[in-house]
């Protein structure tokens, strides 16, 4: 890992540009977790510490020529009246009064701190979308720079940093070196930011692209084109959690947005919900989501599909909590005894065709095996809806030799030519569509997966307890019917029973609740005549 001294901050820069009776008081020593230096005129300095700390610099008050000693030693300021000093990752921020005139200076210390994506790393060498989360001041911008650097020299990709107001890379033509050898682009002024984002996908072919502060719905919008583009996003956004984005009219779009859906009478019933209720809306624009609790704390969602659909329908969902400077593992491990026995359930649901009782992940490891797909002129966001509808254990690459299946769109094939020769020549299977519709695309990745219409699939979507009771009641209903004389299920509470009691009375058949609380369960059996 790269040590922290190799970086200088240039503490000592900073203090060149301060006023004498500032510098007096500070020193390089001094500024280990100061955070920002403010002169306003009329007020005595001061220095706040990263702990929330304000300090006061000495007693003499800050006047006109202290402000203008600080101006002059710095370049002009721009349209959101932000300057640096170039070189450095130093963020001076004027405030002026009704005339124009510059009454106050925020001098913010820029630091390279390596390290603190240290615990989060494997997340960023996957190649998929991330999105940091936190109120201001937690290092979102530092976690940027360090991922740059990470992605740019160790990895090998193609990085632009797209920066407003030169927060990344620092001031000046040259960037700063803590971004390695990532490609920076300026950006004039903030509104620019999502044509810059447009730009730097269509003109410099990159691989990831770096944001700073996605806070608009144009910006949300650009980010959606790049990732559907198949370039790896890496940004930050306004909002302390996940839910709270969520509830962000402006930037819901970032996780897949909501809409309002209408649920039928049994539907309603099953889920035990109202009729109207909050659903996503489609695939998230970031395959992961990052909330940074505090600067050694970060809540990781690794599925922000899982994630929001769990919100929306008020499920508990804990995400992984990573801490920097601590020890990661890739997972607890389990005792081997455990590990059989939940094997052994697995194999038995299968034989029974329950597959209720496993997860999504159990089904995707024991029976269906991962397929990669590349797509030439094909809609990724509707391939998405279907493997997500579907349930399919597909992945979409980014590179024809890695994937097991091509699907094209025929009337481009011949634009397509030395794409899909390099699919003959790694003899990877190529299948065509006529066109963009999502019935034609779901059939050809059936054709494709090789799925029959009798074929298993896993339940869609994620269950809790009473809807796996509900399908346990589904699945004794069948056997009844089939033959069985009575099939007793699992124990529930009231509620969940009552359900399970609506349930078997649809199919003409005869339910009993039997034991005492809390092991009551229900009995089914054929009616009696």
């Amino acid at each position: 890992m790269m040590s922290s001294m190799e970086f200088q901050n240039d503490l000592e820069r900073l203090l060149a540009i301060m006023p004498p009776k500032v510098t007096h008081y500070l020193n390089e020593d001094g500024l280990g977790d100061v955070i920002e230096i403010v002169l306003d005129i009329g007020r005595i300095a001061e220095v706040r510490h990263s702990g929330g700390k304000i300090e006061k610099l000495g007693e003499a008050y800050i006047e006109d020529e202290d402000i203008e000693f600080v101006i002059s030693k710095i370049q002009d300021f721009t349209h959101d009246n932000r300057s640096g000093i170039p070189g450095t990752l130093h963020r001076i921020s004027a405030i002026r009064n009704r005339q124009g005139k510059v009454i106050g200076l925020t001098c913010r210390i820029g630091r390279v701190v390596t390290g603190t994506i240290a615990c989060i790393k494997d997340f960023c060498t996957q190649g998929k979308s991330i999105l940091f989360l936190g109120p201001p001041g937690v290092g979102k911008t530092t976690k940027l720079r360090e991922i740059s650097r990470l992605v740019a020299d160790e990895l090998g990709k193609r990085v632009v940093i797209v920066d407003t107001s030169n927060e990344i890379a620092g001031d000046g033509d040259v960037p700063h070196p803590a971004v390695g050898s990532a490609r920076r682009m300026q950006v004039a002024q903030p509104e620019l930011q999502k044509d810059i984002m447009i730009e730097a996908v269509e003109n410099h072919t990159p691989e990831v692209i770096v944001v700073d502060e996605i806070g608009t719905e144009a910006e949300a919008a650009a980010a959606r084109t790049i990732a559907e583009r198949g370039v790896m996003l890496i940004a930050t956004a306004h909002g302390n959690c996940l839910e709270s984005l969520i509830k962000n009219p402006t930037l819901s779009d970032l996780v897949g947005g909501i809409q309002s859906v209408t649920l039928g009478d049994d539907e309603a019933k099953r889920r035990a919900s109202q009729k109207t209720v909050l659903e996503r809306e489609k695939q998230p624009t970031f395959d992961i989501v990052i909330e940074i609790m505090d600067r050694n704390t970060l809540a990781v969602y690794k599925n922000t599909s899982e994630a929001v659909d769990y919100i929306l329908r008020g499920w508990p969902i804990r995400p992984e909590i990573r801490k920097v400077n601590s020890k990661i593992t890739d997972d607890i491990q389990k005792p081997k005894e455990e590990i059989a026995q939940e094997n052994k359930k697995v194999e038995e649901a299968k034989d029974n065709s329950m597959n209720f009782s496993f997860s999504r992940q159990e089904y995707v490891e024991k029976v269906k095996p991962l397929k990669k797909v590349y797509l030439y002129a094909v809609s990724r966001t509707i391939v998405e809806k279907i493997i997500e509808r579907l349930d399919l254990n597909v992945e979409i690459t980014r590179n024809v030799e890695d994937a097991d299946i091509v699907i094209a769109h025929k009337n481009f094939a011949k634009g397509g030519a030395k794409i899909l020769n390099s699919a003959k020549e790694y003899r990877v299977r190529v299948l065509y569509v006529k066109t963009n519709s999502m019935a034609q695309i779901q059939k050809v990745l059936k054709d494709a997966l090789d799925i029959q219409p009798g074929d298993v699939m896993p339940t869609q979507g994620y269950k809790d307890e009473t809807e796996l009771a509900l399908d346990e009641a589904k699945n004794a209903i069948k056997k009844v019917m089939e033959g069985a004389p009575q099939i007793e299920l699992a124990p529930q509470n009231q509620h969940v029973r009552k359900l399970q009691h609506e349930l078997v009375e649809q199919y003409n058949l005869d339910s009993a609740s039997v034991g005492d609380e809390p092991n009551r369960y229900l009995v089914i059996r054929k009616k009696f005549n």
